[in-house]
């Protein structure tokens, strides 16, 4: 299946997904809800870093990284596109093997679906 990644863009939308259910790995939190003004066509994944793990260049290398995760996860695992989610980074993800933080996201996402 491919689809595209659209982030979440109102403060309401991330309020909802953080009252909705979540799962932990060693990299980051993944919180996942259904929200019903979304369209079903296309994933809504938003990625966060807090300003404790580093400066600009690291948070945005870390989300890249976990972009390009979700982009291989929508090619490889059925995806449930009525889920919107969102995934908080930790601390050590930034030194972690790009594999580590895959596999742990991949099983997650399968546990969701």
């Amino acid at each position: 299946m491919k689809s595209k990644i659209s982030s979440l863009s109102k403060s309401e939308d991330f309020k909802t997904l953080l009252n909705g259910r979540k799962i932990s790995n060693p990299y980051s939190t993944i919180f996942f809800k259904k929200i019903s003004s979304k369209s079903n066509k296309l994933l809504n994944a938003s990625f966060v870093t807090k300003r404790k793990i580093g400066n600009a260049v690291r948070r945005n290398r870390i989300k890249r990284r976990l972009r390009s995760i979700m982009n291989d996860a929508i090619k490889t695992i059925d995806m449930n596109l009525n889920y919107s989610y969102l995934f908080i980074a930790k601390k050590n993800i930034y030194d972690a093997e790009y594999k580590m933080i895959k596999n742990s996201i991949f099983e997650d996402l399968i546990k969701i679906r």
